[in-house]
């Protein structure tokens, strides 16, 4: 599997159903979360941009977004391929 990291803040419904997801998955996952260490916070800005919310979803060296888009990859079908750590098809 595909190293997955999830930039999460406390009291974040999407970061909770993004969580969710990925577990349902079985797929094994990081979670930087803001509340343990605030420099997170810059990394996941560096990283998804100035403007990004929580949370921010990297798979392997993509960046996905957030939670609606790593829904949206798992109802096209390219969320198991991306996790597996095949290219998905745009």
């Amino acid at each position: 599997m595909t190293a997955v990291e999830i930039f999460t803040r406390p009291g974040c419904g999407y970061c909770t159903a993004a969580k969710s997801l990925l577990t349902r998955k079985k797929a094994a996952f990081t979670e930087l979360s803001v509340s343990s260490d605030p420099t997170y916070r810059d990394q996941m800005y560096h990283r998804a941009g100035a403007g990004a919310t929580f949370p921010q979803i990297f798979i392997g060296a993509t960046h996905v977004g957030g939670c609606d888009e790593l829904y949206a990859l798992d109802r096209a079908g390219k969320l198991d391929a991306m996790l597996a750590g095949e290219k998905a098809a745009s």
